[in-house]
């Protein structure tokens, strides 16, 4: 009798897992796949703004420090929500620096000196292409009709094209 009941339990617990959401496998794995991708990227992005702001310099270095400040807080925000989405639709997610630096796109930056004006052209880049991944990412997320991913995209769009209209006024005018 108690392995009967331990049996059924397991069964419970197969269902419970398999049945995490209305996503199909398929779904689950490209899905979670391209939020690895983001997640790798957003990591590299606020690494590299923060980078960015320690070591900031020049005429409009207060400017820039607290503009690069305010930006990494925010690419900082979205790493617990990609991930969390990641897991709430049953995928895994990034579990080490060797995972980001695997999965990664946007490339990084080891260079001992770089003027102001070169830091926030690249940041500006950095934030053009991330936005073109989060597009692709809303659209594989529409086709497998997940709405509530292409929601979360949606506003990290407008946070990713408000922060690159930023830097894009700000190199004008360095």
């Amino acid at each position: 009798m108690a392995n009967n009941s331990a049996i059924k339990i397991q069964e419970r617990r197969k269902e419970t897992i398999e049945t995490r959401g209305d996503l199909g496998p398929e779904a689950v794995e490209e899905i979670s796949a391209a939020l690895r991708e983001l997640l790798a990227d957003v990591f590299v992005l606020y690494l590299k703004t923060k980078n960015f702001h320690w070591h900031m310099s020049g005429a409009h270095f207060r400017d820039y420090h607290l503009l690069l400040d305010e930006h990494a807080d925010q690419i900082f925000a979205m790493t617990d929500d990609i991930a969390e989405r990641a897991r709430k639709i049953g995928g895994t997610t990034l579990r080490s620096i060797g995972d980001v630096a695997r999965h990664q796109r946007l490339k990084d930056n080891d260079q001992e000196e770089v003027s102001p004006k070169e830091m926030l052209a690249e940041l500006h880049r950095d934030n053009q292409q991330l936005t073109r991944a989060l597009r692709a990412a809303h659209q594989l997320c529409e086709e497998h009709n997940d709405a509530a991913t292409t929601s979360l995209i949606e506003s990290w769009i407008n946070e990713t094209e408000r922060r690159t209209w930023f830097l894009r006024e700000t190199v004008r005018a360095a």
